[in-house]
């Protein structure tokens, strides 16, 4: 320590400060929307100031009014919000969206705040506290370590999980979808049937049904998930077990599903959904593939742009939520393309497409 100047002791102390302190940033964006701030904004129709935001909430304590100009400052920092000078010589600021904070707003059909609802539940954030045991444990998941179950069990027996994490993955499944259909239409051409594999309640397999009249979807997702929903038109509800079967198609699509599982049980699914799309006609010139939807993790060595080193810590930050709640993990393109020549499949076309997620085409 005694060869390190002040100054850089000082921004060392400053750069820890910063990720002990980081939770903030969720916890803050939390409050804004569990009090309604973003479609309040919204509604006022221009910028607001702190005095009319505080009008306009109408569960507020008036012992703490003083107090959201605090939370606010904080938001606006983080991007959720911005500021402009209000008009006719009013030297004062009012609060405006930003991009970001359009996504929270309830009539937002794009809305990603189910998603925000369910990552930051207490009962997801709870693992976080164990991570430091898990390691020194043989439970598979610090999840494990803190319910005394895996995810998925816990969430088949408690259904306010449940429900978040299937309003979650279903607002995640309306943005994808709207990009999807949009620039990836070749996909899903010259196809005749599609399963959505882990499809949930079926928002990204619609889709996909009402954007292609004569694609038959099916959404397969386990039965306890798919009890009471109604087949329409091209688009059918199946129950069941993708590690034991996958109904036969001539595409399988998997959104966001791989990356929950180790490299064992990836290569059971991988299977599974080899068997479905070669178990067709095979007197068909229709190509068959599997569609993947998920991250492929950027080599360090080509973070030239900053929104690529922001991509990059995404996909980390991703990764070790996979580590604390799922036994999966978020892979590179070689190790993408390990886990499907294990499985069978011949080659692979990653288009990188939707974002922090790219689509992957695969083949037998």
């Amino acid at each position: 320590m005694d060869k390190v100047n002040a100054n850089e002791l000082l921004e060392a102390q400053a750069h820890v400060w910063n990720h002990i302190f980081s939770f903030i940033n969720s916890m803050s964006l939390k409050c804004a929307v569990d009090l309604g701030i973003p479609d309040i904004i919204h509604n006022h129709g221009k910028p607001m100031t702190d005095s009319e935001l505080v009008a306009a909430l109408p569960t507020l304590n008036p012992t703490k009014a003083r107090n959201i100009h605090r939370l606010m400052r904080m938001l606006v920092h983080s991007g959720f919000f911005a500021q402009q000078n209000l008009s006719h010589g009013v030297h004062e600021d009012g609060y405006v969206l930003t991009n970001a904070s359009r996504l929270l707003l309830k009539d937002n059909r794009l809305s990603i705040t189910p998603f925000l609802k369910a990552m930051l539940d207490p009962i997801v954030t709870k693992p976080w506290d164990f991570l430091g045991i898990w390691f020194q444990n043989n439970d598979c998941t610090p999840f494990y370590t803190a319910h005394g179950k895996a995810l998925w069990d816990y969430a088949g027996h408690n259904p306010k999980l449940g429900n978040l994490f299937n309003e979650g993955m279903a607002s995640d499944a309306r943005l994808v979808s709207s990009v999807l259909i949009d620039k990836c239409k070749g996909s899903f051409e010259g196809l005749d049937s599609l399963v959505d594999v882990g499809g949930g309640t079926g928002t990204l397999g619609k889709a996909i049904a009402d954007a292609f009249p004569h694609l038959e979807c099916t959404v397969f997702d386990l039965t306890h998930v798919v009890a009471g929903l109604q087949d329409s038109g091209n688009l059918k509800y199946v129950g069941g077990d993708m590690f034991e079967c996958v109904p036969v198609a001539d595409a399988v699509l998997l959104k966001w599903i791989l990356h929950d599982w180790n490299d064992d049980e990836c290569l059971k699914i991988l299977k599974r959904c080899k068997e479905a799309i070669s178990n067709q006609d095979k007197g068909t010139v229709i190509k068959r593939k599997v569609i993947i939807l998920e991250m492929v993790v950027m080599d360090k060595e080509k973070l030239v742009k900053e929104e690529n080193s922001k991509t990059f810590e995404t996909q980390l930050l991703m990764d070790v939520l996979m580590m604390a709640v799922l036994t999966g993990r978020e892979r590179r393109e070689e190790e993408w393309a390990k886990l499907f020549f294990a499985a069978g499949f011949s080659h692979y076309k990653i288009i990188p497409i939707l974002g922090l997620r790219s689509l992957i085409e695969v083949y037998p």
